[in-house]
């Protein structure tokens, strides 16, 4: 069975792990306030969705 001759280094391991991380979420702006919001959700600020009042407040 093969065995590492050497330990796997710090800078090595960080290399390979390079494309392992966090992404930006998708946020677009709100038409009807100009908020930054998730794209297809429902504004947090004013409870529209596609144009129309869904929520409330």
């Amino acid at each position: 069975m093969a065995v590492p001759f050497r330990k796997t280094s710090k800078t090595k391991k960080n290399q390979r792990r390079s494309h392992i991380k966090l992404s930006v979420p998708g946020m677009v702006e709100c038409p009807d306030c100009g908020e930054m919001k998730l794209s297809h959700r429902v504004c947090k600020s004013c409870g529209s969705y596609k144009g129309r009042d869904v929520a409330s407040k």
